[in-house]
């Protein structure tokens, strides 16, 4: 239980004196010290007056060590983005921070991927992932990288370096996003996601390449969902014919086509093949400019 660790925790991050809390929630201070302390333990009644005063679940502030999460969950926490209040489950980010306090981006190459998998709500083990920085991100915002693997999201190549931004509610997730996923049965996937959790609770995940088949995850095999921001790679993706050059191409071909077909056609090709450009008819001889009854357009066909 972490309730008296932290009501003292976000009383001091509001900048209050326990006076001006407890004169706020209609109790004595020397009460709200009892709770702070864990002198005394509160009733229901209580925790309710704390969880809309601070504007965090009951459930958070009984079962989440906040102390252990990082600046930016604990201001979307106290701006009232507490999954719990939503009707969630209440997903905790481990992460690492810079000697100013400010959010790591952690990087998850394909050789750390498997660990990730389990590994990935352990402070420990997200502590021994490499970071940078990149200053035109967001600073108010959680980012990670991930390395990807396979050709399911080409023209983006393979090896290529996803960043993605942390989503605490998945259920404000716009179908059409490209979202990194990470699920206890494939690890992590990239992918474009309908976003069905509200009413289904699930997510239909795309392929950019349509040789993969979309299918279906259910909210409670997913882990963590990371909404892509942008990628890094060493590759230029193949380029894309625009649509107008694609039908100037497209009729192009098409008059080729339809000359090749003309060239083919018995009588012109044999014009074109005759000395002189005369083709004989038959019962007449070439050159002789008549055929057996004398008629010349009988005999020959001047082109």
């Amino acid at each position: 239980m972490y309730f008296d660790s932290n009501i003292k925790l976000l009383r001091k991050r509001k900048n209050r004196t326990q006076d001006e809390v407890a004169g706020k929630l209609g109790m004595k201070r020397s009460t709200l010290s009892g709770y702070e302390n864990r002198v005394a333990q509160p009733g229901l009644d209580v925790l309710l007056q704390f969880s809309d005063y601070y504007r965090i679940a009951v459930d958070t502030l009984l079962k989440v060590d906040l102390s252990n999460l990082g600046e930016n969950q604990l201001k979307q926490l106290e701006q009232g983005e507490d999954v719990f209040l939503r009707g969630g489950n209440l997903r905790i980010l481990a992460s690492t921070v810079d000697s100013g306090n400010r959010e790591n981006i952690e990087l998850v190459p394909l050789k750390a991927q498997a660990g990730y998998t389990s590994g990935f709500a352990d402070p420990e083990y997200i502590s021994e992932l490499q970071v940078f920085r990149l200053p035109f991100l967001s600073g108010q915002k959680k980012y990670r990288t991930f390395q990807l693997k396979g050709d399911s999201m080409l023209p983006i190549p393979e090896g290529s370096w996803v960043t993605g931004e942390y989503v605490l509610d998945w259920n404000i997730l716009k179908t059409g996003e490209a979202c990194v996923v990470l699920t206890m049965d494939e690890g992590i996937v990239f992918k474009i996601v309908e976003n069905c959790i509200p009413e289904e609770g699930k997510l239909v995940l795309y392929s950019l390449n349509p040789f993969y088949e979309p299918y279906e995850v259910d909210i409670n095999e997913i882990r963590e969902i990371w909404k892509f921001v942008h990628y890094i790679s060493h590759e230029i993706p193949d380029p894309v014919i625009p649509e107008n050059q694609l039908v100037r191409t497209v009729a192009a071909l098409k008059q080729d086509l339809d000359r090749l077909k003309l060239d083919m056609a018995p009588g012109i090709s044999s014009a074109r093949n005759h000395p002189q450009g005369v083709i004989p008819v038959s019962g007449s001889s070439p050159g002789t400019g008549a055929g057996p009854t004398g008629n010349p357009l009988s005999g020959s066909f001047q082109t």
